[in-house]
């Protein structure tokens, strides 16, 4: 047998981000620096009964659409979801040094994996409404690539003139961190030079109703939205929905050295996998054993030892289930008390975007990286019981921290009992 072919260093060239707190690269790294939260009272909820009447839905005007979208593509919109992956998804291809245009030339050496847990559902229920009216000419021509599962790689993929793979994948919360390490997977093996990876959520009461009648969403804060998402807290009550989109350039070293491109940092592995609803795992629960075993193979195919990562950016939804999740990486590190990394969540500002949470907490990983600070767990300073027990509280930053940074891993999990576990190192010419 011969030698394993090399495989290919990839690293990140360009990110670009929709999320509640912050729409932009440069508004975003300020945010999640100062701690800002984009949770807010959303009357719409309340006038529909729900319990939790708060979210994070991102700040786009009209201006700003049409800056990512013409004025034939914006007739008959109505897709929260594709809106905010266009979006962060021309600014990551922008943010690489890449210009949109309007050419007959196809990229073949660039593809795409955008994922999407649901796609223009305010559009489809435009539409059911539409045919419950007996209209059904009056639907419009872009009603099945507003609703269609990969509507937004439909959409990006002819805005930028992508020509390998284009595809969107969907796993429930772990969906866009799954979309970085297929994305990563393809370039490592030669198949791509560069990949646009990321994922987005729609917004609103018909993708959120289904969670508020689950009673996995807070209901205690509508008079404080912003005190509302607490990961790790012991006064946590439930999670706060969010939506938005994240997107990053990933590169292959070689392709990104020879155009002379900014590196952010570089993506080491990771890993996915299912608990198979088996042994604790149930559609909405994780099994533990596969949880730890997702950890450490990311580790293994990064090539790292467990005392090499120096923070964590973590799911953390703010529910019953966060000493479960800080458990199962004590022991997939076997590393816990002052001994334990750094960790983090995102969601304590931003909510939980849902299928976008992955991609929009990496970009906030991979900035933590490249300016060598931690963003502050808001609403964190009563830490839960069981955490403390397991990690020492200093580990949780409550206000931004300087510190070195080197490796971060960021995990997701998802409904389905899927997970994923994604490893950056900052990258050092």
């Amino acid at each position: 047998m011969g030698e394993p072919p090399t495989r290919n260093r990839v690293v990140i060239t360009g990110m670009g981000v929709v999320a509640p707190n912050a729409v932009g690269l440069d508004h975003f790294l300020k945010a999640i620096q100062q701690g800002i939260s984009g949770i807010t009272f959303h009357q719409n909820l309340k006038d529909l009964n729900f319990s939790c009447c708060i979210g994070g839905i991102p700040d786009v005007s009209e201006e700003l659409k049409s800056q990512y979208l013409t004025p034939l593509q914006l007739r008959g919109f109505n897709s929260s979801g594709i809106l905010y992956g266009c979006m962060a998804g021309i600014d990551a291809w922008k943010d690489a040094g890449f210009s949109v245009h309007a050419e007959t030339l196809v990229d073949y050496d660039t593809g795409m994996v955008f994922g999407t847990g649901t796609s223009g559902i305010e559009k489809f229920r435009e539409a059911i409404y539409k045919l419950d009216d007996k209209k059904v000419k009056r639907l419009g021509s872009t009603v099945v690539i507003q609703t269609m599962a990969s509507g937004i790689s439909a959409y990006l993929g002819g805005i930028l003139g992508l020509g390998n793979q284009v595809t969107t994948n969907s796993s429930a919360c772990t969906t866009g961190t799954e979309a970085i390490y297929m994305g990563f997977e393809r370039i490592q093996r030669g198949k791509a030079k560069r990949m646009l990876v990321g994922a987005c959520s729609d917004d609103g009461a018909y993708i959120w109703g289904g969670f508020d009648a689950m009673r996995v969403m807070t209901y205690k804060h509508d008079d404080t939205p912003e005190k509302g998402s607490r990961p790790m807290s012991e006064t946590a009550s439930g999670f706060v929905p969010g939506s938005g989109a994240g997107a990053l350039v990933l590169e292959s070293l070689e392709s990104a050295m020879e155009r002379g491109a900014n590196i952010y940092a570089e993506v080491l592995g990771g890993d996915i996998n299912s608990g198979g609803q088996r042994n604790g795992g149930t559609m909405t629960a994780p099994n533990s054993e596969a949880v730890q075993k997702c950890i450490t193979n990311a580790m293994k195919d990064a090539k790292i030892l467990p005392d090499q990562i120096d923070a964590i950016n973590g799911h953390l939804t703010a529910t019953i289930k966060d000493p479960t999740e800080i458990e199962n990486w004590t022991i997939a590190l076997q590393r816990k008390g002052s001994d334990f990394p750094y960790i983090n969540s995102l969601k304590s500002m931003i909510g939980h975007c849902l299928a976008a949470a992955g991609t929009i907490e990496s970009v906030a990983t991979v900035l933590q990286l490249k300016h060598q600070f931690l963003f502050p767990n808001i609403n964190g300073e009563d830490v839960h019981p069981e955490i403390s027990k397991l990690i020492d509280s200093e580990k949780i930053p409550t206000q931004k921290r300087k510190t070195e940074l080197n490796i971060i891993a960021k995990a997701s999990f998802g409904f389905g009992d899927v997970n994923g576990c994604l490893i950056f190192r900052r990258y050092k010419s």
